[in-house]
C-alpha cells in the first residue's frame, strides 16, 4: 500500500529522504561556497514531518518576520520547495556578494532582493538535483520568487497547496557554517503525494 500522507511514511522511507538531504547539503554548501567565495560547510540534515503550529515553533514564532524564496517542481515530480532565510543568513549573502548588510527586511532593494532569491534558487537546485540523480526521474524547476512576510504566512503557503492531501509539512533543518560563523537554515521540501509515491517506487522502497 502507497504512501497516503507524509506522516505515513516509513522509518525506511524517511531514510530515503534523509539521504537526499545529505546530498543535497553538500552540493548546497559546494554551491555556495563558490557563491560567496568563503569555506562554507554544512552540518547533516534532520527531516521532519510536522504540523503547521510545530513547523512554526522549530523555525521561530508566527508573527516573526522572514523571507523565503519560493520554487515550484514538475515533471516527473510536482510540488514545491521552500527556503526559509532569516536575517543572519540574508547578511551573510548580501555582504560577500555585494558588500552590504541590511536592518530590516523592508530595506531590501531589488536588486538585494534578486541576489537572494539566486541562492535561494542554488540551494534548493542542489536538494532537487540530488533527488534527480539518485532517482533518475525529470524535475522541472520553475523560476523563483521570494516573498517577505510573517512566518505563519510564509508556512501557510505549503498548507494552501496541499492541505487537500495532509496537514503535515516535510521540512529538512541543516546548518551552514560559513567561516565558522552558524547559518540556520530551513527547506520545506513538499513533492505531492503521488509523486512521493513515485519517488520511492523508482528507489526500489515501495
Amino acid at each position: 500500500m502507497g504512501i497516503e500522507k507524509y506522516e505515513d511514511m516509513s522509518a525506511l522511507e524517511m531514510d530515503v529522504i534523509k539521504e537526499i538531504g545529505s546530498i543535497g547539503t553538500g552540493n548546497a554548501a559546494t554551491a555556495l561556497s563558490q557563491v560567496l567565495k568563503k569555506r562554507t560547510k554544512m552540518s547533516l540534515p534532520d527531516v521532519y514531518i510536522l504540523g503547521y503550529n510545530e513547523a512554526i515553533e522549530m523555525v521561530g514564532t508566527p508573527e516573526e518576520i522572514v523571507a523565503a524564496v519560493l520554487v515550484k517542481m514538475s515533471g516527473e515530480i510536482n510540488g514545491i520547495m521552500l527556503f526559509v532565510l532569516k536575517m543572519d543568513f540574508i547578511n551573510a549573502v548580501l555582504s560577500s556578494v555585494l558588500s552590504k548588510k541590511i536592518e530590516d527586511y523592508m530595506d531590501l532593494t531589488e536588486l538585494e532582493k534578486s541576489a537572494l532569491e539566486e541562492i535561494g534558487n542554488i540551494i534548493i537546485s542542489s536538494y532537487v538535483n540530488a533527488m534527480s540523480g539518485l532517482t533518475g526521474v525529470r524535475i522541472n524547476l520553475s523560476i523563483p520568487s521570494i516573498a517577505i512576510n510573517m512566518l505563519g504566512g510564509i508556512l501557510s503557503v505549503p498548507m494552501v497547496e496541499f492541505g487537500y492531501v495532509t496537514d503535515k509539512l516535510m521540512m529538512i533543518n541543516g546548518k551552514f557554517i560559513v567561516d565558522d560563523k552558524v547559518l540556520n537554515s530551513n527547506l520545506l521540501m513538499m513533492p505531492d503525494i503521488e509523486s512521493l509515491n513515485y519517488l520511492m517506487h523508482k528507489l526500489g522502497v515501495d
